[in-house]
């Protein structure tokens, strides 16, 4: 937590990244991310300017501020496979434990999900992020070496879970009824494959 000193008044305020993040999404999703600017971000955080650039280089980056950690978690899940379950259903469980929230921040997940599905000035760093997603399934799927020889399947594999997160999320946010692990689970059993086909 990064303590500085709000310019109106000179008091002081304190703030988290993440925090930080939610609100400059909720502006985002209310008055547009073209016409939010990072001035209306500090001012309706309580924070200076400075403050705000402390934590992001620009508005775009608030949608990534767990982006770190999830990977980490995902990477962490997968490394620690010991073999017995079926790739498919680690690479679920990784997904869904790697994409977990509290239930304090289910807005800012849906926040995110709408920006990331909607406007494309955020859209070409989420590429980059589920590239590094994907290279972490294929890695996975060849640490396993259930397919060896069969790159064809594993890159294919690889791009259909992240083929599965962007659907479980798009339909998630237009079902608020349902959660997310639900949607994610359902999601990656449609698409992502079990093995190779047969020859």
């Amino acid at each position: 937590m990064v303590t500085d000193t709000v310019d109106r008044g000179g008091r002081p305020a304190a703030t988290s990244a993440h925090e930080l993040a939610a609100a400059a999404q909720k502006l985002f999703i209310e008055h547009g991310f073209e016409q939010t600017s990072v001035g209306d971000i500090a001012t309706a955080v309580g924070v200076s300017r400075r403050t705000f650039f402390r934590y992001f280089a620009t508005k775009a980056d608030v949608l990534w501020v767990e982006s770190d950690a999830e990977f980490g978690r995902l990477t962490a899940f997968l490394a620690a496979d010991d073999g017995t379950a079926s790739p498919r259903d680690v690479v679920e469980a990784a997904i869904v434990s790697a994409l977990a929230f509290g239930p304090g921040d289910e807005q800012w997940a849906r926040h995110r999900t709408q920006l990331v599905l909607t406007v494309p000035a955020v859209q070409s760093h989420a590429s980059e992020l589920y590239r590094q997603w994907r290279e972490a399934v294929a890695d996975f799927i060849r640490r396993r070496g259930l397919w060896r020889g069969d790159e064809l399947f594993t890159v294919a594999f690889a791009h259909s879970t992240t083929a599965a997160i962007m659907a479980g999320h798009e339909y998630w946010v237009s079902h608020p009824e349902t959660s997310l692990p639900q949607c994610l689970r359902s999601s990656i059993q449609l698409l992502v494959p079990m093995g190779p086909p047969s020859p």
